[in-house]
């Protein structure tokens, strides 16, 4: 049960840390803009996250994801980090938080 507890502390901690990052054609973080599907945290503390890009062309799609993994490797409690990029689903406009909306003035 403890390592759930962790994980969930360490999942969090590693969003905070994703909210920091921001995609460069859009003033919103990754985060809310809905670009990560998931993060996973083994015993371990070895993360994987799963993230899409706004497009399979995005002008980024070498760094976005590579600062990612930096990011949140850089973390004390973090062993290590893999990003996958995935475009399953394809990110849509309908991923982004409400946040993200009314800061790009789509509500």
């Amino acid at each position: 049960m403890e390592h759930a507890q962790n994980s969930e502390v360490l999942g969090e901690k590693i969003v905070t840390v994703l909210k920091t990052i921001y995609d460069p054609e859009i003033p919103v973080d990754i985060y809310e803009l809905g670009l990560i599907y998931d993060v996973m945290v083994n015993e371990d503390n070895e993360i994987k996250i799963l993230m899409t890009l706004t497009t399979p062309n995005c002008p980024v799609a070498e760094s976005l994801p590579m600062e990612v993994e930096e990011r949140v490797k850089s973390m004390n409690e973090v062993k290590d980090c893999e990003v996958e990029i995935t475009f399953d689903p394809p990110w849509t406009q309908d991923l982004m938080s409400e946040e993200a909306k009314l800061e790009l003035g789509m509500l």
